[in-house]
Parts: C-alpha cells; sequence; structure tokens
C-alpha cells in the first residue's frame, strides 16, 4: 500500500507541472508560485482514500490481471480529480461555516495574503479538473461520460451542501427541522456520491462498463456512503479524541447529526426540553447535558444495532450481484469501513 501511495503522489507531481504549463494561460513567476503553493496545501494533504480506491477497483475488475503502466497512471489521474474536486468542496466549505482549521492546519482562507482569493482557489481547483481530463482522456471513448459524471457528482454534492446550509441556518437553531429523512438526503447528496460512488464509476468506465448497466452498483455504495457517515456522527460522539485524531464538536456546532436525530425520535417531552436547550451551545456544561442524555436513551447501544443491520444489508446486496469482479471492489470498500475506529 505505501508502495502505490508513493506512485500515486509521483503522479500528482506529474499532473501539477501539466497544470502549472498549460499553454491556454500566459503564468507569471507570481500567480505559478501562487497556483503551486494553493495546491500543495489543499489537495495531497488528506488520506487520500477516494482517489487510491479508484485504482484498487481498477485491479479488482481487472479480474487480478496486472494493471499495465498506463492503467495505472490513468486510474491515478482519474483518483486524483477526485482529490482535486474534494479539495475544491473543502477550500469553500471552510470559508461557508467559518472553519479555523483543516487536517490540523488553518484553513487556506484563513492563511495572511489569501483571505477572500481563496474563492477563486476553489473555481480554479474545479476547472484543473476538466483540464486533467482533457489532457489524459480525451482520445478514449469513455471521455464524455467522464465529464458527465464529474459534472452530475458536483452537481449532486453542491446540492447536498445546500440543503445542509438551509436546514442548519446559525441564526435559528431550530431543532424541529431536523429528521432521519434530512440526515439521509443531505449525507446521500454532499458526501456519498463523490466519496463512494464516484472513484468506483471512474473504474467502471476504464473497465469499458456503461454505467446505466450499474444503478444497483450506485445504489449499494450510497448505502454504505450513508453507513460510513453515521460511523461518524457516533464517532464524533463517542470515540477517544486520541485515537480519532480530533475532538468532536458536532454538538456544540449544531450538526444535523445522526445521534441528535435518533435522539429526537426517541426522547421524552422532558427529555426533549434538555435536548432543545442544551444542542449547539459552545459551553462545557450544555456538552455534558447532552452526551449524558444520549447515554440514557442508550445511543451507543442504538448505533451498534443500526451497524450489525446495515452490514447485514449490505453483504447480502453485494451477495446478489451477479459480477465476482464486481463483488471483490464492493466488499474491498465495505471492509475498509465496517467496525472503523477512526
Amino acid at each position: 500500500m505505501t508502495d502505490l501511495k508513493a506512485k500515486f503522489l509521483e503522479v500528482y507531481s506529474v499532473l501539477k507541472s501539466d497544470l502549472l504549463e498549460d499553454p491556454d494561460f500566459e503564468f507569471t513567476d507570481d500567480s505559478r508560485q501562487w497556483v503551486e503553493k494553493m495546491l500543495d496545501y489543499n489537495v495531497p494533504g488528506g488520506k487520500l482514500n477516494r482517489g487510491l480506491s479508484v485504482i484498487d477497483s481498477l485491479s479488482l475488475l481487472n479480474d487480478g490481471k496486472e494493471l499495465s503502466v498506463d492503467e495505472i497512471f490513468k486510474a491515478s489521474a482519474l483518483g486524483w480529480c477526485i482529490e482535486w474536486l474534494q479539495a475544491y468542496f473543502l477550500v469553500l466549505d471552510d470559508i461557508m461555516d467559518g472553519s479555523h482549521t483543516r487536517r490540523g492546519q488553518p484553513c487556506w482562507y484563513k492563511l495572511d495574503k489569501v483571505g477572500m482569493i481563496a474563492i477563486n482557489d476553489g473555481i480554479l481547483l474545479r476547472n484543473h479538473i476538466t483540464r486533467i481530463l482533457k489532457k489524459y482522456f480525451r482520445p478514449e471513448p469513455y471521455y464524455v461520460d467522464l465529464l458527465d459524471l464529474f459534472n452530475e457528482v458536483e452537481f449532486q454534492t453542491a446540492s447536498g451542501q445546500m440543503i445542509d446550509l438551509i436546514t442548519t441556518l446559525a441564526g435559528e437553531k431550530d431543532l424541529s427541522k431536523y429528521s432521519l429523512s434530512i440526515h439521509r438526503r443531505i449525507v446521500q447528496y454532499k458526501t456519498a456520491y463523490y466519496s463512494f460512488y464516484l472513484p468506483v464509476a471512474c473504474a467502471l468506465l476504464m473497465a469499458g462498463e456503461n454505467l446505466d448497466n450499474h444503478v444497483d452498483v450506485k445504489k449499494i455504495l450510497i448505502d454504505m456512503g450513508i453507513y460510513f457517515q453515521v460511523q461518524d456522527d457516533y464517532l464524533d460522539c463517542f470515540a477517544d479524541p486520541e485515537v480519532l485524531g480530533k475532538i468532536g464538536t458536532d454538538i456544540q456546532d449544531f450538526k444535523c447529526s445522526w445521534l441528535v436525530v435518533k435522539a429526537l425520535e426517541l426522547c421524552n417531552e422532558e427529555q426533549k426540553k434538555i435536548l432543545f436547550e442544551n444542542y449547539g451551545k459552545d459551553d462545557a456544561a450544555c456538552i455534558a447535558k447532552i452526551k449524558a442524555l444520549y447515554n440514557d436513551l442508550k445511543l451507543e447501544e442504538v448505533f451498534l444495532e443500526y451497524e450489525k443491520t446495515s452490514y447485514e444489508k449490505l453483504t447480502s446486496s453485494i451477495a446478489a450481484h451477479p459480477s465476482k469482479a464486481v463483488q471483490a471492489v464492493l466488499l474491498s470498500f465495505l471492509g475498509k469501513i465496517y467496525k472503523r475506529q477512526k
């Protein structure tokens, strides 16, 4: 895996050089330095799971036959397009949320001399994806399908972000707007399409498949993405911050978390009063009251039951798929996230 990651990072350097020498724009030294710094700060810093899973998925779809150097490069380039898409979302998300840190360092817009230039940088990041696709995939029969795929997933993600933003309006902290169906919609559109479906869809296109024939695969991956986010919501509150690598803030941030939605579903009138009075307040005593309420409602047990049911549903849907290679891809995704601790 470390070898694969090192190779993957080499492709990042190639793509970055391409973009800094793009013939359709006359760079000055200043503008080239700016873009290089912006890319290095925002694109390769995460866990790179989404990008690497394009290569993993293509290998599995290739029935165990070794991928050629060209196939590995192309799959890596598509993986990086997903990482670029993620960077574009995060740069703009951080501004909208007024966040301070991302991946253990200050958000890009928080840096001196960056500020609101970060909005234009986000637009540039999005445009880099189409530059990469044009340079390396234009001769491919699936080129138009790739463009359609990235456009569609971007639209779905931006729409999911919109539902999230208008549901969690800072000025009107109204818990009555939160429900399981709203939570599911936000997660499905904001996270599941680009984090789970997009990497596999890229690999399927490279393998010569028609995405219209894989609607069942999309459904399984979306369900997996929802399960992944519910885990995230659970870990934010119940995981050891040392293991998780961060201190959870969903309660004080008034997040439409699976935990608060389940609490609303299960609590009595008195408990509901505690929720409404304390949720979304950045105050240690209020946070403690919410956590105590979660414990009273046995939300940890409710989550473990949800996890068990979700896993059983997903494994039976995967087992029903006619292609062993596609089953392997889906099981590989599920294996990475089931019972994770961070």
